[in-house]
């Protein structure tokens, strides 16, 4: 067997394979709390390519923020330098799967969140930020929470990667690897949510 010089990944790639990892690292949550940690940072990692992966829409743009994409468009239409490109952040893309005018293919969204998606969202952000960008502190995360916060990032990704057509999968293997994640996360969460 020989070792790839090279590691290989796409943003189709990058949001499954953080789902997964999310997956896995929720299968240890009975028994080690800290898991938590990496459970919310890849979780939130792989909700933001779902949502990268939704708001394709042929180009990418949407993905990016609003005055990289116009100085993009720009560039195109003009032939001058493009921009490097950013990514918008993690609340503005999820305004963007929420609002109808992004969405152009029949039965691709948008995402229309129930009562507790769009606070479930917010502490998403805030969890994986804190950890991410920790200072020095002493910090106390209650859990009683994280499943319901889980759940319904689970559930937007459920509905924007394999209820609609806003993600084209072009390899079916990733569409079906997303759905065993989403299935066995779901249930691995909801069995600790009745402890």
């Amino acid at each position: 067997m020989t070792r790839s010089a090279y590691l290989r990944t796409d943003e189709q790639e990058e949001a499954v394979r953080s789902l997964e990892w999310a997956e896995l690292q929720a299968r240890t949550l009975a028994i080690d709390a800290y898991a938590w940690k990496w459970v919310l940072i890849a979780l939130h990692n792989a909700m933001q390519g779902f949502m990268v992966l939704a708001l394709w829409n042929g180009n990418g743009l949407l993905a990016l923020r609003p005055k990289v994409a116009k100085k993009w468009l720009e560039a195109y239409e003009t032939g001058g330098q493009f921009p490097a490109e950013k990514l918008d952040e993690f609340l503005n893309l999820y305004l963007k799967i929420k609002d109808p005018e992004n969405f152009h293919t029949l039965g691709a969204g948008p995402f229309v969140p129930t009562s507790t998606h769009d606070q479930s969202m917010n502490y998403l952000n805030e969890f994986r930020n804190m950890f991410t960008h920790f200072t020095p502190k002493g910090w106390s995360l209650e859990l009683a929470g994280l499943p319901r916060i889980c759940l319904d990032t689970l559930e937007i990704m459920n509905f924007l990667g394999l209820q609609t057509t806003a993600v084209l999968w072009y390899k079916p293997t990733r569409r079906t690897r997303a759905d065993r994640a989403l299935k066995r996360m779901t249930k691995t969460l909801l069995k600790l949510s009745a402890q």
